[in-house]
């Protein structure tokens, strides 16, 4: 009988109900919080039991529509941000961009040097600012015949998109739906800590470049060697061509793409000058969108529908947040969080903070494995996580680091729609896939630990 990991709806609602449950067995306790810099932080030598209160049947019921309510202003931003992408996308002008660029390496030996590491940092940019994630999977069908037609391969042409985008939303800096998200929660500034942050994504993304430029070399010198040969030998045959559309770059494409940079960069002045905070940016994003529509003339009718369609695909994402906010209510009217902080600190307390940090880190990465979704994940974790970073001497810039960083390891589950999608889509086995990536992911794994360093060692914040 085949094994099957349930999807994220069965498995969150069966952790609600566990909570539900561990409220019946679980004692009350609580921690005296002080105030520090105007910041409400726990003391951790005041931690003491009180009377719980267990949550039912009813109570469990309830908890789903008591987390949309306590998150409706993330899940209002989540919504808003994607429907303000799709309309970006529905403009072609990304699309037609990375176009023009591929067709460039046929008559210039600079971009056929460069085309690996320029898309790749393209693409991990994208993941460290907007979040791109699912987004990645329709370029498969543009790399994918590009990468063969260079003489490299199948596993060549998935890793430039999807590897350049999750490196980007593990290690982002900008990204509203893990960073922005996590810090709100954390009680941090939103997008604060840049620029160390820069630091980390310039170090993933450096590595994946050089490890894909590496293989990409060995490759193209003894196909033979590549994982998936019989299948680009399959696909070369079919697909003899590498760019079918002759389409270029018209002055609407790069009139939105101009209107799509300086927006990222008004929210980048407006956060670190202004203090703005989802409500702020959430207002820019969608003014971005009415602007894109106008100047990429996409009528009344399809910028609605383009939006709406860039909303709904979040719908998933917004249920997500309320489920995994609903399991915290249940754990705070049961009085039990502070318990379970309390449990938690010999697990990761340490000699010194470095290892404490890195512990972090390690327990990210295997709750990434049953939740992978960056803004469930935060919302589950982190009011646990930013807390007991005050217990053991972490900050919480750093634990939210940690938490980022164990969102490297989705490129390699098994239970991330993302994988899924793009290797089914590539035609490219999960068991082919997870042993190419065994090397990369050790190597992710080693810069991870080293990157939570210096943050211990200077105390970020």
């Amino acid at each position: 009988m085949r094994l099957r990991m349930p999807n994220t709806f069965v498995l969150l609602f069966t952790i609600l109900a566990l909570i539900a449950l561990a409220t019946w067995f679980v004692p009350g306790g609580k921690y005296e919080t002080h105030l520090v810099n105007g910041k409400q932080l726990v003391d951790p030598n005041t931690f003491h039991y009180v009377a719980s209160s267990p949550q039912g049947l009813v109570a469990l019921m309830k908890a789903p529509i008591k987390g949309f309510v306590e998150a409706a202003q993330i899940i209002g931003f989540v919504l808003i941000v994607g429907g303000a992408f799709a309309v970006v996308q529905k403009t072609e002008a990304i699309d037609t961009a990375i176009r023009s660029i591929a067709r460039a390496h046929e008559h210039s030996a600079l971009v056929r040097a460069t085309i690996i590491p320029v898309f790749v940092t393209l693409f991990s940019l994208g993941g460290a600012t907007f979040g791109m994630n699912e987004e990645v999977i329709p370029f498969i069908l543009i790399f994918v015949p590009l990468a063969l037609a260079l003489g490299y391969d199948t596993i060549t042409g998935v890793s430039i998109p999807f590897l350049g985008s999750q490196v980007g939303f593990g290690a982002a800096f900008l990204n509203p739906f893990n960073v922005g998200i996590a810090q709100g929660i954390a009680g941090v500034p939103v997008f604060s800590g840049m620029g160390y942050r820069l630091i980390v994504w310039a170090a993933a993304t450096l590595v994946t470049i050089a490890f894909l430029m590496w293989y990409a070399a060995r490759v193209k010198r003894n196909p033979a060697l590549s994982p998936t040969f019989v299948l680009d030998q399959a696909r070369r045959q079919e697909h003899p061509a590498v760019m079918t559309s002759t389409e270029h770059m018209t002055g609407r494409h790069v009139a939105v793409l101009a209107i799509f940079a300086l927006s990222l960069g008004t929210m980048v002045i407006g956060v670190v000058k202004y203090d703005w905070f989802i409500d702020e940016i959430a207002a820019l994003f969608l003014t971005m969108a009415i602007v894109v529509g106008m100047v990429g003339r996409l009528g009344p009718d399809s910028w609605v529908a383009s939006f709406m369609q860039g909303a709904k695909d979040l719908a998933p994402t917004a249920l997500v947040i309320a489920i995994a906010r609903a399991t915290m209510i249940l754990a705070r009217d049961a009085h039990i969080i502070d318990t379970i902080l309390h449990g938690l600190m010999p697990l990761v307390q340490s000699s010194h903070p470095v290892f404490a940090a890195q512990k972090m880190y390690l327990i990210q990465s295997v709750i990434n494995f049953f939740i992978h979704s960056g803004t469930g994940q935060a919302a589950l974790t982190m009011p646990i996580m930013a807390p007991l970073a005050d217990l053991v001497g972490v900050t919480r810039q750093t634990a939210i680091l940690a938490f980022q960083l164990g969102e490297l390891s989705t490129p390699m589950i098994p239970t991330s729609g993302i994988t899924v999608g793009v290797l089914a889509l590539a035609r490219v086995p999960w068991l082919t896939w997870a042993k190419w990536m065994v090397p990369l992911q050790l190597i992710y794994l080693v810069l991870a630990l080293l990157l939570l360093v210096p943050p211990c060692l200077m105390q970020w914040s």
